[in-house]
């Protein structure tokens, strides 16, 4: 006669060795401690992130451990935030929501290096930030000699045509061109008889229709400007001012 042996049920099995291992309320205990040890080390760095810190801070990385493509000079930051109108501003500034992913980064970051982060930095669009009144954030932290190592970044990539809208606002030079272009296309617009009515409109006469049409663009670009507060990228892409 065969006897039937009850099946080995593995959920049991774990949980009678590991209630050998310890008892169950020095087991909950052990999670208790790690989830608040976990809790206090997020409460730490999101009160680091707010501070945003000191300009001057610096980290103190193992060289060993950084991977190159995440270590950009102050220059090649300042370049992007200027073809790409962006700020590069203390994480103080951030009004947006920090993601958990980011404070994983971090924390990541410093128990792999043994340190504690400090002096962050975020690139995003202005309107994410809190600026003083005169579309994808990267966490950055100074590395020291005006380096700085990306620690995360988050959300939605930049619009593909971002660069070329922005373009107009880099620069004076790149305005006052933009403003040709756009006066030469509402000239070629208007009809060759609106102002002559003696036959076809010479060359003469479009340049001084193309003079004035420019006069009419660049004064409701300026008297915009100077409403809104505006200024180029070249000269905003580190200040923490609205209409700096």
């Amino acid at each position: 006669m065969m006897m039937n042996f009850p099946r080995t049920n593995i959920e049991k099995q774990l949980l009678k060795s590991r209630n050998k291992r310890k008892k169950e309320d020095q087991f909950l205990q052990e999670i208790y401690s790690i989830f608040k040890e976990n809790d206090q080390q997020d409460a730490s760095i999101l009160q680091k992130l707010e501070d945003g810190g000191d300009e001057n801070d610096l980290n103190n990385f193992n060289f060993d451990l950084l991977e190159a493509d995440r270590i950009f000079h102050i220059s090649d930051i300042e370049k992007i935030c200027v073809n790409y109108r962006l700020r590069f501003l203390s994480s103080k500034y951030f009004k947006a929501k920090i993601p958990y992913d980011a404070i994983m980064a971090i924390r990541k970051l410093e128990n792999d290096h043994n340190t504690s982060l400090r002096g962050f930095r975020i690139i995003a669009p202005a309107h994410l930030f809190k600026l003083d009144n005169a579309d994808d954030p990267l966490l950055m932290a100074p590395m020291g000699n005006d380096y700085y190592y990306l620690v995360h970044k988050w959300g939605n990539d930049l619009h593909p045509f971002r660069k070329l809208l922005m373009w107009p606002f880099k620069q004076l030079e790149n305005f006052i061109f933009s403003m040709f272009l756009l006066s030469l296309v509402i000239t070629f617009l208007i009809p060759d008889k609106l102002f002559f009515h003696a036959g076809e409109q010479d060359v003469t006469e479009f340049l001084m229709i193309l003079f004035f049409v420019f006069k009419w663009v660049g004064g409701l670009a300026i008297f915009y400007g100077f409403k809104k507060g505006k200024n180029f990228s070249e000269t905003i892409w580190e200040s923490k001012y609205y209409n700096a």
